[in-house]
């Protein structure tokens, strides 16, 4: 089987800090860490809804719905046609774009300030958090073991 490759090929985007992805991967890839965020979403350019909540999962499905409910955001890339990133004046904002609907995504906090606090956790909370990690693993075996098959 012969496989006809482009004599030149292009090198893949590079976007740092400002740019359009339409790759959803890409798209995926860059919403997944967000963590705490703050929304906003408008319908031809008019107010529906604003808030924060956590981005619990981003992903995609073209049968799944973009959800956010609870404080918690469920992204599907599949529901828009492109993001917008954008950086103004140290501030980075998330737009999701699907024809007149737009999801702007404000982190809250960045990922190197919950790395630090999570540094500041005492002995007592990181042995009573193994504790229980143990805990569960112990539990899951013995049900194993319970098993008849």
């Amino acid at each position: 089987m012969t496989y006809n490759h482009p004599s030149h090929s292009f090198p893949a985007p590079c976007i740092i800090d400002d740019g359009i992805l339409i790759n959803k991967e890409d798209m995926r890839r860059l919403l997944n860490d967000l963590g705490r965020v703050r929304y906003i979403h408008t319908l031809d350019g008019r107010l529906q809804s604003e808030g924060d909540g956590w981005l619990v999962e981003v992903f995609t499905d073209p049968l799944q719905a973009t959800l956010i409910a609870n404080h918690l955001v469920y992204i599907n890339v599949q529901s828009f046609d492109y993001l917008k990133l954008t950086s103004v004046a140290g501030e980075t904002y998330f737009d999701l774009i699907q024809d007149i609907r737009q999801l702007r995504l404000i982190p809250v906090s960045s990922i190197p300030q919950e790395i630090d606090s999570a540094e500041d956790l005492d002995a007592e909370t990181i042995e009573a958090m193994v504790t229980q990690v143990l805990a569960a693993k112990w539990d899951v075996q013995l049900d194993d073991d319970d098993c008849p098959f």
